[in-house]
């Protein structure tokens, strides 16, 4: 485990105590904190702000980038923590990661795909089977060979105490990716940026007993279409509790740091890793010359 679990405990205490503020300063009794009056909910908008239509001959130039989201760094925490929700005093406060992968088994966001190009859907059973794995013990193996048979017509089951299921949590996400477009559109002369697709990058489930396991994109939930369930789950706004940010503002609002490890290309969208071989500082560097040629060119607009 990384470092973010050894703080994990002491930022559980301190937020378990801020979040969550509505009506603090009204209420007359403790029950009656976190809970909106009938006028904060009537004047709240319960849906997120729809795009604007942006017609194709409008953009005069557009470039779709991926970009990696380390959770080790502390602006990305809010779409961390909190890591152990089922102890919170406060339910409504959830990762990001457990707001996906529930709304997914609820049916609620549907637009799941096994890449970021969105042309195949994956199946909440496929999904499921990256999830978790179950496996026997030795003690569990010697009860199934005792009578193979049995076992095998389901007419004997192995003890639950033999039975080993490692599931993927909230606290093993690495980090997450994301795939947007930038584009500068001529009618209102401004670059803009629209998010189109996030993935969860965890270890294989299949690996978590070994000290390095491979990190694996879990699944690419299509942005868009998924805004309605990211707009009522919160996260924490370190400046002002009362004010909790949507995860749908947050990441429209750009409000996390991102690397560019890939940008779209005449060879097939080779990432950058591929012609910047064994030598990390390179890949930032040129990180960092993909995202300057973006800004560049609405500054170049204006210059005469």
């Amino acid at each position: 485990m990384n470092w973010r679990n050894s703080i994990a405990i002491l930022t559980l205490i301190l937020s378990t105590s801020t979040f969550a503020q509505s009506n603090l300063l009204n209420a007359k009794t403790p029950d009656q904190i976190g809970k909106k009056t009938e006028a904060e909910l009537n004047a709240d908008n319960d849906k997120p702000l729809p795009y604007g239509y942006v017609h194709d001959r409008d953009i005069l130039m557009g470039k779709r980038i991926w970009e990696f989201i380390d959770l080790d760094e502390r602006v990305n925490f809010p779409l961390y923590f909190p890591v152990e929700g089922d102890v919170m005093t406060s339910p409504d406060r959830r990762p990001l990661y457990n707001v996906l992968v529930s709304a997914i088994k609820e049916g609620k966001i549907t637009e799941v795909y096994d890449s970021s190009y969105f042309t195949t859907k994956k199946s909440l059973k496929d999904i499921e089977s990256a999830l978790f794995k179950i496996d026997t013990t030795d003690a569990g193996r010697d009860q199934m060979n005792e009578d193979i048979e049995a076992y095998r017509s389901g007419k004997m089951k192995i003890s639950e105490e033999y039975i080993i299921k490692t599931e993927i949590e909230a606290y093993n996400v690495d980090a997450y990716k994301v795939v947007g477009y930038w584009y500068f559109d001529k009618r209102q002369s401004e670059l803009k940026y629209r998010l189109l697709g996030i993935c969860p990058v965890v270890p294989d489930v299949y690996e978590m007993d070994n000290p390095n396991p491979e990190m694996v994109e879990l699944f690419w939930v299509y942005f868009p279409a998924s805004r309605d369930v990211l707009h009522k789950a919160k996260a924490f706004n370190n400046r002002n509790s009362a004010m909790p940010f949507t995860f749908d503002h947050l990441l429209n609002a750009r409000r996390f740091n991102g690397v560019i490890y890939l940008e779209e290309n005449v060879y097939g969208d080779r990432k950058i890793a591929e012609y910047m071989k064994e030598n990390a500082q390179m890949q930032l560097l040129e990180s960092d010359r993909v995202k300057e040629k973006i800004r560049d060119f609405e500054q170049d607009m204006w210059n005469y």
